[in-house]
């Protein structure tokens, strides 16, 4: 729901969702090495779903799942759980900061889908950054090198799916609570994944494997709660830049728990990907602030 604005909160709750976020995808990776990823997928959302019922129906009850949206919910919640299937089958072949470095992507592509789906005005200069960021990310890929693996190239497909959902859900943020979009992406997914889950199930084989499984649906249920919150309480242009601190998570789980270390081209293409979205930002925020004063002005 739409409400003032408390910027300290709202950092409070990305810092929040960084640090949950990098355990996701690391726990994600590491079940990787011997479940199918849908039966992973099927834990994330599975939990999540079950931590969002214990935590708000008692409060809520059915009007948890009250929505003025019903399409639009269940379809930019099929966008996520496909995007985080691709994204975890990327996992198995990319390390954690490439993978998360090549997501950064997402935000360029809002900026030209917005023009394309919403007709919202993109300037030179921001069209400018989408391509620089896009430069940054063939660096890291580097095409026919053979540098990385060509399962990298899912992360962009992921992305895309990301950039979509994020585009709808910028629909919904005046309409639904954070409870609601938030249950409804763990509803959506758990169903969806349950619908295979059976032809692949492996019981999990170590108390280890068992509360990953389990962490899974707490990580990506309130890592995705707090960035709604977050945007609840503070403007996107303010609180969007923090969503690059999941880097630091995942280079230091990455080299930690499975040894990997991104190589100078990939932290080159990550300072031009970083650098053009948070280019993307000021711009925005520039002609936002703009756009009040002339409207004060007037």
């Amino acid at each position: 729901m739409a409400r003032g604005h408390n910027i300290g909160r709202a950092v409070l709750y990305m810092a929040l969702a960084m640090a949950l976020i990098p355990c996701l995808n690391a726990s994600a990776k590491y079940l990787g090495r011997s479940y199918a990823t849908v039966e992973i997928v099927w834990a994330r959302y599975a939990g999540h779903f079950a931590y969002m019922i214990v935590a708000f129906f008692p409060r809520r009850g059915v009007r948890l799942f009250y929505t003025q949206r019903l399409g639009i919910q269940v379809l930019r919640s099929a966008l996520l759980v496909t995007a985080t299937g691709v994204y975890f089958t990327a996992l198995h072949y990319t390390d954690l900061p490439t993978a998360a470095v090549i997501s950064f992507v997402s935000p360029l592509m809002i900026t030209a889908l917005s023009f394309v789906m919403l007709g919202e005005p993109v300037g030179p200069r921001r069209w400018a950054a989408v391509v620089a960021g896009f430069i940054g990310a063939l660096i890291i890929l580097r095409p026919g090198a053979g540098v990385v693996h060509l399962a990298s190239f899912l992360v962009l497909i992921s992305a895309a799916c990301n950039a979509f959902y994020q585009l709808l859900t910028r629909s919904l943020a005046a309409r639904d609570s954070a409870e609601t979009s938030n249950t409804y992406i763990a509803l959506v997914g758990f169903v969806l994944a349950s619908l295979a889950v059976p032809f692949v199930w492996q019981t999990p084989r170590s108390l280890l494997d068992l509360l990953l499984f389990i962490g899974l649906g707490i990580f990506g249920g309130f890592g995705h709660y707090f960035i709604v919150k977050a945007l609840e309480w503070g403007p996107a242009a303010v609180i969007a830049p923090f969503n690059y601190a999941q880097l630091l998570g995942a280079a230091i789980i990455g080299y930690v728990v499975f040894a990997e270390w991104p190589d100078l081209g990939t932290w080159v293409g990550a300072a031009v990907i970083i650098g053009s979205g948070l280019y993307i930002l000021y711009r925005e925020r520039t002609l936002q602030k703009r756009a009040r004063m002339s409207d004060a002005a007037g």
